[in-house]
């Protein structure tokens, strides 16, 4: 979760109000303050958020319209040709102060005008991760035995954004080197994703606009509770069975060092009390994944460990309508307490409104019974 005060999240569970701001900006800033950003009247838009997508962050808003809302010419501001969107959501405290939470820094993509030429104009756009998706490889890139992950990411990344920040939340992953010659053909952003992946880590682009390469937050942790009733959040809950997305097993395999055969390694669900339990009666069902960067049965072993963590999970899914809090990610952990059913899920998509009307929506899969009610 985003940081917030206590005073924020106490905020949400009573009347209060809310506090939505767009600016645009001409050039490439990191931080939750960046300067000389142009204000863009927001009528309607959300943020929406997946935790399991290539782009975690997009969003899409209306503004006012007018004959010279829409851009006319290159160096307009609404162009989608390089220029960035910074949002932010807030609630006003008891104490007149208002408290803002950063959704992130977006590139427009598209600017339409239905009604043109006075119409009210739509924008959309995505989060830093579009670029990298754009900016494929137009030759090889070879990285010999020994080359830090750091240093793979700085030539991978700083190619398309000279500025961008990196953060890793693990010294010892960054300064990690490869053990063999890695070549990425075209895809920029597959390749940083597979070493990723390899080493149990996900990356994104957070709130404040800087690249963060982490281990998934702690499952178990619940970081802010869900409930109906007096001071409750929930205004609508959905609930629904699915096997779909959820594993029990996860196996990778690596890649031969020396004439060796290739490292593998499986981690099970191996938890009696589980109901996705390998040996119960959900069923055998493993995820597979390879990659040339696994070397060592460790490291294949601690990769399977960590995607395991974020497909296990009961296949019961919420989608949930909430009083919005800005400050939830993907991947958080929340309780949700419904009629006396406690339960802890993680949260896998969340669309963040821009408007004081409108509901936050959401969807999870459930991690565990933290107590059932009579």
């Amino acid at each position: 979760m985003r940081p917030v005060s206590s005073q924020f999240l106490e905020a949400l569970r009573g009347s209060h109000k809310i506090f939505a701001r767009a600016q645009i900006l001409t050039s490439f800033q990191t931080g939750v303050n960046p300067i000389n950003g142009i204000a863009l009247n927001i009528i309607s838009g959300s943020v929406s958020l997946d935790g399991e997508a290539d782009i975690r962050s997009s969003f899409e808003l209306t503004t006012v319209g007018g004959t010279t809302a829409f851009p006319q010419r290159p160096v307009d501001e609404l162009t989608p040709y390089g220029n960035e969107i910074f949002i932010e959501r807030g609630v006003e405290l008891a104490d007149g102060s208002v408290e803002i939470v950063s959704l992130g820094y977006f590139r427009i993509d598209s600017v339409e005008q239905r009604n043109a030429p006075f119409g009210s104009v739509h924008v959309v756009g995505y989060d830093r991760m579009k670029g990298i998706i754009e900016a494929r490889l137009t030759k090889p890139m070879s990285f010999t035995s020994g080359t830090t992950i750091s240093t793979i990411f700085n030539q991978l990344i700083l190619e398309v954004y000279p500025q961008a920040v990196i953060e890793f939340d693990d010294s010892s992953f960054a300064s990690s080197t490869l053990n063999s010659t890695q070549i990425a053909e075209e895809d920029r952003y597959d390749f940083l994703n597979n070493i990723v992946t390899s080493y149990g880590k996900i990356m994104y682009w957070d709130y404040r606009g800087i690249l963060v390469v982490q281990t998934p937050p702690d499952p178990t942790v619940s970081v802010w509770d869900i409930n109906a009733g007096k001071y409750g959040v929930i205004v609508d809950f959905r609930r629904s069975i699915d096997r779909e997305g959820v594993y029990n097993a996860v196996v990778t395999v690596g890649e031969s060092v020396n004439d060796t055969p290739p490292v593998r390694a499986i981690a099970v669900d191996n938890d009696p009390t589980s109901p996705t339990y390998w040996y119960g009666s959900f069923g055998p069902k493993p995820r597979f994944f390879s990659s040339s960067f696994i070397t060592t049965y460790e490291q294949a072993l601690g990769a399977a460990e960590n995607i395991l963590k974020k497909t296990l999970g009961l296949p019961f899914s919420i989608e949930f309508s909430i009083v919005p809090n800005p400050a939830l990610e993907p991947f958080d952990a929340v309780t949700i307490n419904q009629l006396d059913i406690i339960s802890l899920h993680v949260i896998q998509t969340l669309t963040i409104p821009l408007d004081a009307e409108s509901t936050q929506t959401g969807s999870t899969r459930r991690q565990a019974d933290l107590q059932l009610g009579t």
